[in-house]
Formats: C-alpha cells, sequence, structure tokens
C-alpha cells in the first residue's frame, strides 16, 4: 500500500517521487504557509461539509501546478479533519478527459477520499470510474479558482441544493423525453429512454460517492441517436467561455450537424474538428452526450462550467463523450453549454418556465 502509517504531518525535504512509476508525479506533504482566509473557508467546506472527512481516513488531494495554493489550503484542511493525508501534484494535462498519471490511479483507489483541483478534469475518465467502484469518495473541481473556492457556487448550503435535486428526480423519475425550448428560438427534442438521472448535490458522504464541487445539478445521457431540434447556447460554453452571441447547433439523428454563430461557433467547431481527427468514430465529437438541469442559487455563469452548469434557472447540453455516466460514446472530450431562461416540458408537465422552476 503506497500510504504508510504516521503519514500525517510527515516531514520530508520536499518532496517524494513515486519509484518505478511516472517519473513527472511528485506526492507533497509539506504545505505552503501564509494562505488567504478565503481559500480556508472555502477548503473547510469542501472537507468538512461536502466530503464529511473523519478522522483516521485517507486523503488524497491532487492537484497541478497551477492550483498549488488552492490544494495545500485543502490539504491543511484535511490534515485538521485528522486524516491521513498527501497531497499529490503533476504537471496540467492535455485536455479534459486525460488519465491521471498511473501511480495516482491506483493510488486513487486505495485511499478514502480524493479531491482532484486540476486543470482538466478527470470526472469522465477511467481511473475515477475506478475509484469509485473501489469505494472511494471523489469531488473533483476541474479549473477551480481562489475566487470560486470563496464566492458563488461555493457558497451555497449544500444540504438545500440536495432537497431541490430531489424534489426535481422525483418529477423526472417517470420523463422518457423531454421538450427544451426557449425565446431565442430553441426547439430540441431530447429521448431520454430508460436511462438513469445522475444527482450532483455537494453532499459526498457515502461509499463511492461522486461529484463536481461546486454542486448543484442533475444530469443523464440522452439516447444516442434520438434527439433532433435545434438548440441555442446564449450562456456559456466549454473550452470558450461566457458569449456574447448565441451558438446555434442543428441537432439531428442525436449529433450535432450544424454549429453557427460568429467567432465563438467558429471556435467550437476548431475544437470539435480536432478532436475528430483524433478518435475512431469521427461523429462522436459531435454527439449529444448530457442533458443537465442547474441547481445551485448562489451559482453564477462567470465563464467555468465547472460553476456554469450549477446555475440554478438554467439547463445545459453536451457534446462527445458519455461513456463514464451512462453512455456508450467515447469522444475523449465533453464541452458543455449553457442555456438561459429556457422552457422545459415533459408531455403536459411544465419543469421550467423561462428559467422559472415550477
Amino acid at each position: 500500500m503506497l500510504l504508510a502509517d504516521g503519514l500525517r504531518g510527515a516531514i520530508v525535504p520536499a518532496t517524494a517521487v513515486v519509484p518505478d512509476g511516472d517519473a513527472s508525479v511528485k506526492l507533497n506533504y509539506v504545505p505552503a504557509v501564509g494562505l488567504a482566509m478565503t481559500l480556508a473557508e472555502g477548503a473547510r467546506r469542501t472537507v468538512r461539509t461536502c466530503l464529511n472527512v473523519k478522522r483516521g481516513e485517507y486523503v488524497l488531494v491532487l492537484v497541478d501546478t497551477p492550483r498549488r495554493e488552492i490544494g495545500v489550503a485543502l490539504y491543511e484542511e484535511a490534515l485538521k479533519a485528522g486524516a491521513e493525508t498527501v497531497l499529490a501534484e503533476t504537471p496540467p494535462r492535455s485536455r479534459h478527459g486525460d488519465e491521471p498519471p498511473q501511480p495516482i490511479a491506483g493510488l486513487m483507489r486505495d485511499v478514502d477520499v480524493v479531491i482532484a483541483a486540476t486543470e482538466y478534469s478527470i470526472s469522465h475518465t477511467l481511473a475515477r470510474r475506478k475509484a469509485t467502484e473501489s469505494g472511494t469518495r471523489i469531488a473533483t473541481m476541474p479549473t477551480i479558482t481562489a475566487d470560486m473556492m470563496s464566492a458563488g457556487g461555493m457558497t451555497a448550503d449544500f444540504r438545500e441544493v440536495s432537497r431541490l435535486a430531489a424534489r426535481m428526480i422525483r418529477r423526472l423519475s417517470r420523463c422518457r423525453e423531454l421538450s427544451l425550448t426557449s425565446a431565442l428560438g430553441t426547439d430540441l427534442a431530447i429521448s431520454l429512454g430508460r436511462r438513469k438521472w445522475i444527482i450532483d448535490t455537494g453532499i459526498i458522504h457515502r461509499r463511492g460517492d461522486f461529484g463536481n464541487l461546486p454542486a448543484g445539478e442533475v444530469f443523464i445521457a440522452p439516447v444516442e441517436g434520438k434527439s433532433n431540434g435545434k438548440v441555442l447556447i446564449d450562456g456559456a460554453f466549454g473550452g470558450i467561455g461566457k458569449l456574447d452571441r448565441p451558438i446555434t447547433i442543428t441537432v439531428e439523428d442525436g449529433r450535432a450537424i450544424r454549429i453557427s454563430g460568429g467567432k465563438a461557433a467558429n471556435e467550437l467547431r476548431s475544437i470539435l474538428a480536432r478532436q475528430e481527427r483524433k478518435v475512431d468514430d469521427p461523429d462522436a465529437p459531435y454527439n449529444i452526450a448530457e442533458f443537465g438541469i442547474g441547481l445551485n442559487p448562489k451559482a453564477r455563469i462567470i465563464g467555468n462550467p465547472l460553476e456554469d452548469e450549477k446555475v440554478m434557472g438554467t439547463v445545459h447540453i453536451a457534446l462527445g463523450d458519455n461513456s463514464t455516466f451512462g453512455g456508450k460514446v467515447k469522444a475523449g472530450i465533453h464541452l458543455d453549454g449553457i442555456l438561459t431562461s429556457p422552457t422545459l416540458r415533459s408531455g403536459e408537465q411544465v419543469l421550467i418556465e423561462a428559467g422559472v422552476h415550477r
């Protein structure tokens, strides 16, 4: 086992490099000093409220170099909670969905809790899925910033978010198809079949629980090849940021066949075209991978999908990979687009009207 007795508070000169593994992986045990109180408060909420870290548990804090300070704050708070804690730092990966180095993937399965504050998301990786299956509680925080640790979505009452999610799931549980419209011209039929909704509430207390932080959404992988219509993304888009002009995506048989809307649309097409050349199935990056509903009253649209997709009164559509949450498409990319003021129906039931939950 990679974790030894007495690891908590252990002192080593600077870093301990994992033997027989990826030489770029460093396990850091000595925290920096002089952290801002805002980071400390956000770390406390993450460790104590969201993950309920307990004395004697093994905790892995995974960071990459740009988020070292955030990682140290999380590390220090886990120590205060009495956990046997490791801070592991790697260089940033190349894109969302890239697997972490193999030594880290193995360590993720051996600990009780993983907190991943990284530039690129490990949510849709085999390493995360295997760790979840082994019983590890995991919170991923891709692209998290110091501001996000102390404001917006992270300041929400996550128990209230959990209640909002439970109410929404009760209403969605028997829905097999959704109709999404908006004043801008969205008109999309989304086929769900018997796929299961996934709840991301920020309460990650049970063995094998997994979620994003800041949290606050319910989401699903629509049935491949079945959704049709047009969707206008007007809030923000993953890989691009906040939008000053809507991106229009025409959907046919479950995939985006046309993307228009100026500079941002051109950028999105370029991102998808690059990924198209990297995968076996060139249609995979254009798959309608996810439909989600934001449920965090404190979240803001800031151009960061980690928080953008949680905003109460919005919904989001993702393109690309859904293989890690109930879908069948492996695309090596997953990009979320945020719609503001949507209307969402299932048959005669109105779930959201112009951004207001009914």
